[in-house]
């Protein structure tokens, strides 16, 4: 069974990415085809980069870098939950993405935006930058919007959940292709 990360990608105080990953992961755990589980970055306290030899080489002085290493090491694929700031993602996304290096390769990756209109700027930053980890990302993607889904609370238009099961069926499909490649 495959493992799947649903990376929060914000670590601002009263986010609402909070909400957003934990609904995602409930509806992917009812479906019972992969084991699935929330990785919130406020959880491994990297900071700024400060590994001092390249990630490539996978040699890692601090004890949350070793972690978030593990982490990541540990998981087949992933569904990146993130906000859009200023027309792209998170810092704290970035930083979290640039620690590590091989432990990203050759897993799939799908995307929950939310914002303004759906983060679809934050999405196609993102899709940039984990396809030179070597990250296969799908197609499919769910955007929330800040005016209508989180209006009264958060409470994402029915819609949403179809979108979703979209995107889990494509990161089962290329994480499970792309297995043999991790070894």
């Amino acid at each position: 069974m495959l493992k799947v990360g649903i990376i929060l990608g914000s670590t601002r105080p009263g986010r609402n990415g909070e909400a957003v990953a934990h609904w995602a992961r409930d509806l992917a755990v009812k479906r019972g085809d992969a084991e699935y589980e929330l990785v919130d970055l406020k959880d491994y306290g990297l900071g700024n980069l400060d590994e001092p030899e390249h990630p490539a080489t996978g040699n890692y002085r601090h004890e949350h870098t070793k972690r978030w290493s593990a982490k990541i090491s540990s998981l087949d694929a992933f569904v990146i939950v993130t906000p859009e700031y200023n027309n792209s993602y998170p810092g704290a996304l970035k930083n979290a993405l640039d620690f590590l290096y091989t432990e990203w390769s050759n897993k799939a990756a799908g995307f929950v935006g939310y914002g303004v209109d759906g983060a679809p700027r934050a999405i196609s930053h993102l899709r940039h930058v984990l396809g030179l980890l070597s990250v296969a990302t799908v197609s499919n993607q769910v955007g929330l919007s800040i005016h209508t889904d989180f209006a009264d609370g958060f409470k994402p238009a029915a819609v949403h959940e179809d979108r979703l099961n979209l995107v889990l069926d494509q990161v089962l499909a290329w994480g499970s292709a792309l297995r043999p490649l991790r070894g």
